[in-house]
């Protein structure tokens, strides 16, 4: 489960055996989490989180999308 990005209260990651599913991120804070698609930048699912957490993510997500797609490709291209 690597952790790419850690920012105030959430840890970004996936899974290492998600590699059949298209780039996403998993996000938890607490006992919340939720898992955005990074190609398009869609939420998938969201368990806890708030309307105004969920933007922060969001915006966090898309100013680390470079980050986070190549965090995605280096891990599963060596797999």
């Amino acid at each position: 489960m690597p952790t790419v990005l850690r920012i105030g209260p959430y840890r970004f990651f996936f899974y290492a055996d998600e590699r059949q599913e298209p780039p996403h991120i998993h996000i938890v804070a607490a006992e919340k989490e939720a898992k955005y698609w990074l190609l398009p930048l869609q939420r998938a699912w969201n368990d806890g989180f708030r309307s105004g957490e969920l933007k922060e993510i969001e915006a966090i997500i898309a100013g680390n999308l470079n980050l986070l797609l190549e965090a995605w490709n280096d891990f599963f291209s060596g797999r």
